[in-house]
């Protein structure tokens, strides 16, 4: 349970109060959004348990697609930067975010985290900017960080019902990569066509990708759906200078460079 917004229990934060956090949470999401897309950034928010294998697949990312795309990243948690620095190892310039007793990200930690900064800088150039968030499969997915897309990482060793136990989070999910499938042998009673059914009743959508990160295996279909994410951020409209309405309702151009 974090202390800034409750996790929505009303009686630790009124129905009103989480409310207007929210408001003021879409607010700078979408001034985020609007940075995102007019530089042609695809921003993922990635999502899932701890341990469920974030950070390796943005390993495994970052060793694919070496010298083909430009990678971005931030990476939440509540203590330690353990991962952000295992993600520059792997030469993506990362960030971390310590959230300290928050249990997800929200909008306004990602702006401070690449406004200004040397990270910052990297997001504008890059083509994909991943938000890793921190590990819940509870309160990430009802933060809009302005990403072009959610994708929630789901490992074979957490259980088959996972879906129907926290929906909220597979309801909000474009896409699940179910990670450690090269796993599967030594797990007893795992099935993936419970999984996939799972997600069917969960997800408006549903669809999944199968990945050991650690082996490379089933990458490509990850790359491609990235890829495709890609092609239609690029596909957007986009102009030299955009416009951010501010909370008093004023809105003003806001010039800057876009590639």
């Amino acid at each position: 349970m974090c202390e800034d917004c409750g996790c929505g229990d009303p009686k630790l934060v009124s129905v009103e109060v989480h409310s207007s956090l929210l408001a003021a949470n879409d607010h700078e999401a979408a001034h985020l959004r609007a940075h995102f897309l007019g530089d042609g950034v695809t921003a993922i928010n990635l999502m899932g348990s701890p341990g469920s294998g974030k950070t390796a697949l943005l390993e495994a990312t970052a060793r694919a697609w070496a010298g083909k795309f430009k990678l971005a990243a931030v990476s939440g948690d509540l203590a330690t930067a353990h991962d952000a620095e295992r993600l520059e190892r792997a030469g993506i310039p990362s960030a971390a975010i310590t959230t300290g007793t928050a249990c997800h990200l929200d909008a306004t930690m990602v702006d401070r985290a690449i406004h200004g900064t040397a990270v910052g800088e990297a997001v504008h150039a890059a083509d994909f900017f991943f938000i890793e968030n921190v590990g819940n499969l509870v309160c990430p997915a009802i933060y809009d960080l302005g990403q072009a897309a959610n994708v929630v990482v789901l490992s074979v060793t957490e259980g088959e019902d996972k879906p129907l136990k926290y929906p909220v989070m597979f309801k909000a999910a474009d896409l699940v990569v179910l990670t450690k499938v090269d796993l599967l042998p030594h797990l007893r009673g795992v099935s993936i066509a419970a999984i996939e059914d799972a997600l069917a009743r969960v997800m408006p959508k549903p669809v999944m990708i199968q990945v050991a990160s650690t082996e490379d295996q089933g990458l490509d279909a990850w790359l491609a759906w990235l890829s495709a994410r890609r092609d239609v951020v690029r596909a957007a409209p986009r102009l030299g200078a955009h416009e951010h309405v501010h909370v008093r309702g004023h809105a003003h151009p806001h010039p800057h460079p876009h590639r």
